[in-house]
């Protein structure tokens, strides 16, 4: 653990080291007319709708436990868009655009209003009929058909019911014929309980826990309860308005891969999250909407609406779980609470969470930290800090897994090493004990693995760790022996390796077939998830700076950059066996090698190392070298960095 010192140095080096002291390296010239243009300067890219999601409008004072919005606000607001070029479309228009039929409009605009209060009747109906433009209105099925004079259930808030639309309204919505009824589920808007612990998730997107029963709801459970609350909501739309609903917006904006399946198959073509930027609204997976609350003024909306496209600054820490673990759950609970302070007082923007337990550090994972089918669980951990992070230190959490290196049923097949001088195999006992990629077994459990863990945690992103990977020596399993000859290249090791195009040929087969297995990895977990999980996945250095040492890796960058939406390096100098003195202009070596391709430093989080794992017992970096490492990267262009 670092001292308080030390995050105050780091959260320091963080904010000010792009203007602070000189690197070892200095940064490259690039012309003027090579720079790159940001993507707020570039024109609005084809087929692209940006959605904006309203809640509440008052003409008194914003009121945000309902996101309110001033109604002179949204009225400046609805101005500067049309002024400045943005143009209202329908979902008729985008579900036509998305058929093939007329394009959408340059600086397409989806404006759509949650929850359903009474004031779209009132304030926001007006000002839509004044500019003829189109929304979708989303109300909560039991908040709209709740007696009149009973006050509605709002988180706990007990809220007026005239607050709220009434069926009455809708019809008159409806009549304006400006106006798409969404649904925001019949009873899903809220919290409950889905960690042992009690912490409260969006219902629509996550599976219950019975803290009576000590179990979490089944799958099949929670199918059944999101047909009927999916069904629920349809059916009393289409009485109130003649309209059967088309558009599904998510409470909370959390979505749900096996609920988004339910929803298809009750005829929605259209799913609406708060995942911020815009959307092709290509299918019903990808529905982005940038939210408003806070009462925004319309300048601060235009700087938001000019840097849509825009990726922040990603500001990376690994989290190893064990340290958080302890058997005594109170003191396990204090030090999960200490954890996500030190996270939120760093400024941390995302964290890559240890999900397995790896007590031992020898990588071979024998326990995880959330239920499944294959193996001990050490305590149901991940689930809880991963929302306490999200709910309280505020930033994207992704799951850090092992590919291969799960200690499963000894009968599953591992990797093996090929000894070109006895011509036997054998485990390699100084690299990760994996299972075999090739072994369909294991790959099978593997993958339900990775559902478990889907199943029951939230999470926007996987990543891959450095245990996927195979040496020059490696694969000499039977199951990978086979794959090799069923593509053509033969059983023979001592033949692959001597020859060199056969030699080229294996490598890359080896390099496709795990980032395959990791892309069939991350569709299982969209599938339970949900369709806006990213993945991001860890490279060695070696590859990128030696590109023929793919063979000693099965890693190639430009594999990497192709299939994931973040490429990890590892930018960890002394682990490569670099002296200090010639670290920072390793980095910058590092960097301008994947820099050589294009939008490359855009996707790439460059990953550093807070300790040094040479010396027994390994010790921490010191401070001013961390922050010259920190310098290194920002001055030769990397803005998105972490460390170990």
């Amino acid at each position: 653990m670092f001292s308080c010192l030390r995050y105050l140095l780091l959260l320091l080096a963080i904010t000010v080291a792009a203007g602070c002291a000189h690197s070892d390296t200095p940064p490259p010239f690039i012309a003027p007319q090579e720079r790159p243009v940001s993507l707020k300067e570039k024109p609005w890219p084809p087929g692209q709708v940006l959605a904006l999601a309203y809640h509440e409008v008052e003409d008194g004072p914003a009121d945000n436990r309902f996101m309110s919005v001033r109604t002179a606000n949204l009225i400046e607001q609805l101005a500067w868009l049309k002024q400045n070029g943005y143009q209202a479309v329908s979902v008729d228009q985008i579900l036509a655009a998305r058929q093939g039929g007329l394009a959408l409009p340059d600086q397409a605009v989806l404006l759509s209003f949650d929850d359903g209060y009474s004031s779209f009747a009132e304030r926001v109906l007006p000002i839509l009929k004044a500019y003829r433009w189109p929304a979708v209105f989303a109300p909560v099925g039991v908040w709209l058909g709740a007696d009149e004079g009973h006050p509605i259930d709002f988180g706990g808030l007990k809220v007026p019911r005239e607050r709220f639309a009434n069926p009455a309204q809708l019809k008159e919505i409806a009549a304006s014929g400006l106006v798409e009824f969404a649904a925001h589920s019949e009873d899903s808007h809220k919290g409950v309980m889905a960690t042992p612990q009690g912490n409260l998730l969006p219902k629509a997107a996550y599976r219950m826990y019975d803290k009576q029963a000590a179990r979490y709801e089944t799958r099949e459970e929670y199918k059944q309860r999101i047909q009927h609350d999916v069904q629920a909501i349809s059916k009393r739309l289409e009485e109130i308005t003649g309209q059967a609903p088309r558009v599904w917006v998510w409470p909370y904006g959390q979505s749900n891969g096996t609920a988004l399946q339910i929803i298809g198959d009750n005829g929605y073509e259209l799913a609406l999250t708060l995942e911020d930027g815009l959307s092709t609204m290509s299918d019903l997976q990808h529905g982005a909407r940038h939210l408003l609350d806070g009462n925004p003024s319309t300048s601060s909306l235009a700087r938001s609406l000019s840097s849509i496209q825009e990726k922040s600054d990603m500001r990376v820490a690994h989290v190893d779980l064990d340290y958080v673990y302890d058997p005594d759950p109170e003191q396990m609970d204090e030090n999960l609470g200490v954890l996500v302070q030190r996270i939120k007082d760093m400024r941390i923007t995302t964290v890559f969470l240890q999900a397995y337990a790896d007590p031992k550090g020898d990588g071979t994972v024998q326990s995880l930290y959330f239920p499944n089918r294959h193996l001990p669980m050490r305590a149901d951990l991940f689930g809880r800090a991963s929302w306490q992070l999200l709910t309280r230190a505020g930033v994207e959490v992704y799951t850090w897994m092992p590919v291969l290196s799960f200690d499963l049923d000894p009968a599953l097949q591992r990797v093996q090493k090929w000894d070109p001088e006895t011509g036997k195999t054998t485990i390699d006992p100084d690299q990760y004990q994996r299972l075999s990629p090739f072994d369909a077994q294991a790959r099978q459990q593997i993958i339900e693995i990775y559902e478990d863990l889907a199943g029951h945690a939230y999470f926007s992103g996987l990543l891959f760790h450095d245990d996927a990977l195979l040496s020059d020596f490696e694969d000499a399993s039977p199951a990978a022996l086979a794959a090799y000859k069923a593509a053509g290249l033969g059983d023979d090791l001592a033949r692959l390796r001597s020859d060199k195009v056969l030699l080229q040929r294996w490598t890359r087969f080896k390099s496709r077939h795990l980032v395959d297995f990791t892309l069939e990895l991350a569709e299982h977990v969209r599938a339970k998830r949900g369709p806006e999980i990213k993945t991001a996945r860890n490279i060695y250095a070696e590859p990128i700076l030696e590109p023929h040492s793919e063979t000693w890796f099965a890693q190639n960058l430009d594999d990497f950059l192709e299939s994931y939406d973040w490429t990890a390096p590892m930018a960890m100098p002394l682990m490569e066996g670099t002296e200090l003195k010639d670290s920072n202009a390793w980095l910058a070596r590092l960097v301008d090698e994947v820099a050589k391709r294009p939008g490359a430093l855009e996707r790439s989080v460059f990953e550093l190392q807070a300790r040094d794992w040479r010396s027994q017992p390994n010790v921490a970096i010191d401070d001013a070298v961390l922050v010259k490492w920190m310098q290194t990267l920002q001055q030769h262009g990397v803005r998105h960095f972490g460390y170990y």
